[in-house]
């Protein structure tokens, strides 16, 4: 059985979507809110290495136009502090199977994290 972690929000539309998928194909889904817990530095780290920040933040996103981001130089730590208190800027869910990793809605990476072992 494949263990995935949905890094999300409860009320967003993309991590129920994700932990559906999940759950309907018998995966073991350990859903982590992120509104009642941020990420580790060292998890976030894995996404930001794989993505790149700029790669994560969902630019088309409610919370990042109302926070300006679109007009804001910041640096990537302060990205991150912002990332650490809104996590709706995050292309959300990010999924995490074992070495496998994805960013937003993405069914094609879901499917290939069911079909691949974990390692």
């Amino acid at each position: 059985m494949v263990n995935v972690q949905i890094f999300g929000v409860k009320n967003s539309q993309a991590t129920r979507a994700a932990e559906r998928f999940f759950k309907e194909r018998r995966a073991a889904v350990h859903l982590i809110d992120l509104k009642r817990k941020p990420m580790a530095p060292g998890e976030i780290g894995r996404f930001i290495q794989r993505f790149g920040l700029a790669g994560l933040l969902d630019s088309e996103s409610k919370a990042y136009v109302d926070a300006g981001l679109k007009y804001l130089k910041l640096s990537d730590t302060e990205l991150l502090a912002r990332i650490e208190r809104d996590p709706k800027l995050l292309r959300l869910p990010l999924v995490r199977a074992g070495n496998q990793l994805s960013a937003g809605h993405d069914e094609n990476s879901w499917k290939a994290m069911l079909s691949t072992p974990a390692g």
